[in-house]
């Protein structure tokens, strides 16, 4: 069959056109290659990534006016909000005002305090084993794990997803209040399913040797089975996760700080405090009010902002996460 010299010209297009998207997405599976995620996803080899991330926002007003300052004044990269709690609506108005900053979701299954209590989104009736006999969450994660089923709490969190969409939150990553959904085999399992389903990364942590025994000493349960489940989750993950310390002064609890940051690893770091801002009412819900003060001002600190600049500490977020990984992996 003889071919016309336009119909040769459309040949020569198409084959040049499969050509180019091969060797595009050859280049996509090359590039997410590396020791660690940090390296997967094009940052240095050798350079710690930190996401400083404040949770608890929506549990209580004066969280969220903390959480509104660090976001606003980019003190802070990454902020989560319970969906549960009673101040969720008003954080969900100030997002909507400012959908650049990556708000997540801390998707909770508890409530640990003794007075100020919430229940479940999908209704204590909907999830009966995710609530005590007050009607309202659990105290603590134990309780979760010996009365709920995973479908329960799998219903629970896709209700707070949906909640928060319909606020017109467009969540830039999913976590766990106090762990829980790391308590269960069957629990992690529904929240990665969710996480993949809605395309919503998870704060997930890739479990090498040294992280998995860090957790396991914590009294995580990290069987052999949730490491190969973490392993086949298929979002973007850290490659460490901590969590600032009390002290019994301010400068002790900087001084802590400063030397987490120095023992953390190249790779992707995320470590999480609980900002609030002072008040009577603070004082009511928790005994940890004075540790949450001092993690509110102390990422607006001077000494802080010149120790992490002189660290050349690298800053990203969930939302430059999962945009850097969908440049890798997505034609």
């Amino acid at each position: 069959m003889k071919l016309s010299i336009s119909g040769l010209l459309m040949l020569c297009f198409f084959l040049m056109t499969l050509a180019c998207k091969q060797d595009d997405n050859l280049m996509k599976n090359q590039t997410l290659t590396g020791d660690t995620w940090g390296e997967k996803l094009g940052f240095p080899k050798d350079k710690v990534v930190l996401i400083m991330h404040a949770d608890d926002i929506g549990m209580c007003d004066e969280a969220n006016q903390a959480g509104m300052v660090q976001l606003a004044g980019d003190h802070i990269q990454s902020a989560a909000v319970m969906v549960p709690c009673e101040y969720f609506d008003k954080f969900a108005a100030w997002y909507r005002e400012n959908p650049a900053k990556d708000v997540g979701l801390h998707l909770t299954l508890t409530s640990e305090w003794k007075t100020w209590r919430w229940g479940p989104v999908a209704g204590a009736e909907n999830v009966p084993g995710l609530v005590d006999a007050e009607g309202k969450m659990w105290h603590d994660v134990m309780s979760v794990v010996q009365n709920a089923s995973a479908a329960e709490v799998e219903t629970e969190i896709r209700a707070q997803v949906e909640k928060a969409l319909e606020a017109g939150i467009k969540p830039g990553h999913l976590d766990t209040h106090m762990g829980t959904l790391f308590a269960s085999y069957d629990f992690t399992a529904a929240y990665l399913k969710v996480a993949e389903e809605y395309g919503i990364p998870a704060m997930a942590i890739n479990m090498q040797d040294e992280v998995a025994e860090k957790f396991r000493a914590q009294g995580y349960p990290i069987t052999d089975g949730l490491i190969a489940l973490i392993s086949e989750y298929k979002l973007p993950k850290l490659d460490d996760f901590h969590s600032v310390s009390g002290a019994p002064t301010y400068e002790e609890k900087r001084q802590q700080f400063f030397d987490q940051v120095k023992e953390m690893k190249p790779g992707i770091n995320e470590i999480i405090f609980h900002p609030s801002v002072g008040s009577d009412n603070l004082k009511t819900i928790t005994n940890s009010w004075q540790q949450r003060i001092w993690e509110y001002e102390m990422f607006a600190d001077p000494v802080v902002k010149d120790f992490l600049t002189n660290e050349g500490i690298i800053f990203t977020n969930w939302k430059d996460i999962m945009n850097r990984y969908n440049e890798r992996t997505q034609g």
